[in-house]
């Protein structure tokens, strides 16, 4: 049992009363009769007063009539109480303060409901580990008290009376040991009603019981428990006795040590509660005056404290935000996935730090930098989440000032050279790793120093401003746009699919920037020079391909300026032929400007014509005749080459038609069909309508297909093929040999002949005229396959009777060339009908 323990463990519930006209003979003989040294005067129910075994140490015994008094008029009175959950330790320290040995235990209403001696928080005190350790000399704090054993009873109460002691030692002779008496002897004396011997030596109790001084109290303790006795004699080492040794002398030993212990503790207590309220008082001064919001949060997320410069900051007070959640201040910047992230570190570290986007109470979104730590009790479960954080607006517009004046253009806003160099840089590599160009252009406005000159640097920054935005209107999103000073500019084009894609956009920039300017009611005509450097032809770094796009612009501006200029002339040239083709050929058609020439194919054993080839030809009213070789691909690249194949279908459909119509022998008449038709038209709709505007007969139509057409998505060609078939349209593959074949496929398709392209006719003689063995058997393979697949063999690129003759030998059934007639118009054409086309009759 511990000291802070509550004493209704060892309260005595039998509590020996009387009431207040007893005398004081009937206490005395009740108390002696129930072994109990104390009894408490009650009246009305309520204790009035105690009288106890001290008490009697202040009768007379010499006078009979003192045992008759009341006992009210001895008692103590008031009685000392103490509540009945009062510890053990406080209980002994009120022995000590208050000078009793008894008090009265009460009930939360005041009602006695026992009593506790000294002795019982002696024996329940719970503190063996201290007697242990202590000597039975520490408890000896007075003098002991001796008396003669043969002075009288009442002499001995007197002198233990004066002396305050509760016991004292009666001295015997050399026959009679020394024996002792206690204030329960004389209470004995009393209740024996003047039985009262007259010496005081046969009132001692013998034998007087001792320990000795160097054996611990723990012993003293057990030795007077299980003797039932309050008093026992301490002996020195030598035998003599030294002294008294009592339940009060222990219990005033352990209430020192409790005192000091607890003098001790409270001192600790104090000091440490002193350090606190002073650092707390620190801490809510630091708190309160710190420029950085801080927010403490409970685990339920639930706020429980903010200081000032949370209110200065988010505008929300101690009342307005107090028991709310933090998520009020949300701005809706972040998704859940970064709130999820923030809570698994969280979690994982006991803090997060970062920045993070709030909402003020009026509804501003600023940046702050976040501290969150976590804060556990003792079990390790969070308690409460602590925010720190400042807002950094400022210092974000710092950084972007800082960011613009390295990166950027005051005036215009537009990158500068430094952000130019390294987008440059980093387009070089994406160049390099995926094997495609890019481009960059180097503008700089004609004759500028005349408006800085007389207009003044005002007017001229404005028309720069200007200049600027006219550029980036012109681009697309991902190029850029920068200003290397003064009046120069650069332009990169980080993928660049066709060189013509840089000169348009130069023409085009070129074409914004003359428009002319307002300035302060000044309208000023302003244009811009440009070069264009192509990387990886112009150059394979930064520094080359500035300085080339610089040196083609400076050629621009010898040549009139106004204008831009490639840095490779041969791109040069071609450039300009190119666009200027481009625009030309988008109006070629409204501007009938195509025309159609025929080349006659004969037939190899009797050399009559036996069918017409239609080829178109572009007739440019500033650059005259344009090859097909040069047109018909960039016809292709512009998406017109549908609308032009299908002229060309209308108009050979026609003039084969008129022939016909004159009378002359019949003749298939030939016509190309590029792969971009097939992807873009229904080709039988536009074949059926053809033949049905002309009313030519379809087995008078013959379409050429290249291989790549017939190898793009096999199985709709073949529907197509079948259905122009089904129509009667004769169908050949043109080129063969040029591409990629595959003769399960030619197997598969509807087609009718097979031409041998020109390069291998050209190969079967070598410039000696001698037959070479590769080339000639590569047409004869041809010829052959031709008629294994049960097709025809053309032969087209015949220029020389040789050639002519060697196909015709090998079985060749149609040839096309030089030889027999160039291209004509369709009159012209009339004379080559019903005759031997094949030169010097060598035929068979």
């Amino acid at each position: 049992m511990s000291s802070d323990q509550t004493i209704d463990r060892i309260v005595q519930k039998t509590l020996l009363n009387c009431s207040p006209s007893s005398t004081i003979l009937e206490a005395a003989q009740t108390m002696a009769a129930a072994h109990c040294s104390s009894i408490v005067v009650v009246e009305n129910g309520k204790p009035v007063g105690i009288w106890t075994e001290r008490d009697a140490l202040a009768i007379d015994l010499s006078d009979p009539h003192a045992f008759q008094r009341p006992i009210a008029e001895v008692m103590s009175a008031p009685v000392k109480t103490i509540h009945y959950q009062s510890t053990i330790g406080d209980t002994g320290m009120r022995f000590k303060l208050e000078g009793v040995r008894h008090f009265v235990v009460v009930d939360d209403a005041g009602d006695a409901m026992g009593i506790v001696s000294q002795s019982d928080v002696i024996l329940g005190h719970g503190v063996e580990h201290f007697l242990v350790l202590r000597p039975v000399r520490s408890a000896i704090s007075r003098p002991m008290v001796t008396i003669p054993g043969g002075a009288s009873p009442t002499e001995a109460v007197g002198q233990m009376r004066a002396a305050r002691a509760d016991a004292a030692i009666v001295l015997g002779d050399e026959q009679t040991p020394p024996g002792i008496i206690t204030e329960r002897d004389v209470l004995r004396l009393i209740a024996g009603a003047g039985t009262i011997p007259p010496t005081v030596g046969q009132v001692a109790s013998r034998p007087l019981l001792t320990i000795a001084e160097d054996d611990s109290l723990l012993a003293a303790r057990a030795m007077l428990e299980q003797k039932n006795i309050r008093h026992i004699g301490i002996t020195a080492a030598d035998g003599r006795l030294v002294g008294l040794l009592s339940f009060s002398d222990i219990l005033a030993t352990l209430q020192y040590e409790y005192v000091h212990r607890l003098d001790e503790a409270l001192k600790e207590r104090d000091a440490a509660l002193l350090r606190s309220r002073k650092d707390l008082n620190l801490a809510r001064k630091v708190i309160e005056a710190s420029l950085d919001g801080i927010m403490i949060v409970d685990a339920e997320q639930r706020i429980e404290f903010v200081n000032p410069a949370f209110t200065h900051m988010t505008g929300y007070t101690a009342d307005e935000i107090i028991g709310k959640n933090p998520n009020v201040l949300k701005s809706g910047h972040h998704d859940e996935t970064f709130y999820k992230h923030m809570y698994t570190v969280l979690s994982a570290q006991d803090y997060w730090q970062g920045e993070i986007w709030n909402r003020r109470k009026n509804g501003e979104i600023y940046p702050e930098w976040l501290t969150i730590n976590v804060i556990r009790d003792d079990t390790g479960q969070i308690t409460q989440y602590a925010a720190i954080f400042s807002d950094i607006t400022e210092r974000k517009k710092t950084e972007e000032r800082i960011k613009n004046l390295a990166y950027f253009d005051v005036l215009t806003g537009l990158p500068n050279r430094r952000l130019f160099t390294d987008r440059l840089q980093i387009a070089i590599a994406n160049a390099h790793r995926h094997g495609h160009q890019l481009a960059i252009m180097f503008l700089d406005l004609d004759l500028f120093k005349r408006i800085n000159d007389s207009l003044g640097h005002g007017v001229g920054d404005q028309v720069l401003v200007e200049t600027a935005a006219r550029i980036s209107h012109c681009v697309r999103e991902g190029d850029t746009v920068a200003r290397l000073g003064g009046d120069e500019f650069t332009v990169l084009l980080p993928e660049l699919d066709h060189l013509e894609d840089a000169a348009k956009l130069a023409e085009r920039v070129i074409s914004h920037v003359r428009q002319p300017f307002m300035v302060d009611d000044h309208e000023l005509y302003v244009t811009t020079s440009i070069g264009i450097a192509v990387y990886p032809e112009d150059g394979a770094t930064v520094e080359t391909l500035i300085k080339n796009a610089d040196t083609a612009m400076y050629r621009a501006k010898d040549l009139g300026r106004n204008s831009y200029q490639l840095y490779t002339a041969a791109m040069n040239a071609r450039s300009f032929e190119r666009l200027t083709m481009e625009a030309s050929l988008r109006h070629a058609l409204v501007r009938d400007e195509f025309r159609l020439v025929y080349q006659v194919k004969v037939d190899s054993e009797d050399g009559r014509m036996s069918g017409v080839e239609a080829l178109v030809r572009w007739h440019h009213p500033e650059m005259g005749l344009v090859s097909p070789v040069d047109f018909i691909p960039l016809a292709e690249a512009m998406g017109v080459i549908s609308d032009i194949g299908e002229w060309v279908l209308r108009t050979a459909c026609r003039q084969c038609k008129h022939w016909i119509d004159l009378g002359l022998p019949p003749v298939r008449i030939a016509v190309n069909v590029s792969a971009q038709q097939f992807v873009e038209t229904d080709v039988p709709e536009v074949v059926a309508r053809a033949l049905r505007e002309t009313g030519l007969p379809p087995q008078y139509l013959e379409l050429e297909l290249t291989e790549t057409v017939l190898m793009q998505r096999v199985d709709e060609v073949v529907s197509v093929l079948k259905a122009l078939r089904a129509m009667g349209v004769r169908i050949s593959i043109d080129d063969f040999g040029t591409g990629y074949s595959s003769l399960s496929y030619l197997k598969r398709m509807p087609i009718d002949a097979l031409k041998v392209d020109r390069s291998f006719v050209n190969d079967i003689f070598d410039d000696n005229s001698k037959v070479t063995e590769d080339g000639a058997e590569i047409v004869s393979t041809i010829i052959n396959l031709a008629h294994n697949l049960k097709l025809k063999a053309i032969a087209e690129g015949v220029e020389t009777p040789e050639q002519a003759e060697f196909l015709r030998s090998k079985g060749c059934d149609e040839v096309q060339g030089y030889l027999i007639s160039r291209p004509v118009s369709g009159e012209d054409l009339i004379s080559l009908f019903d005759r031997n086309l094949l030169p010097q009759g060598k035929v068979g």
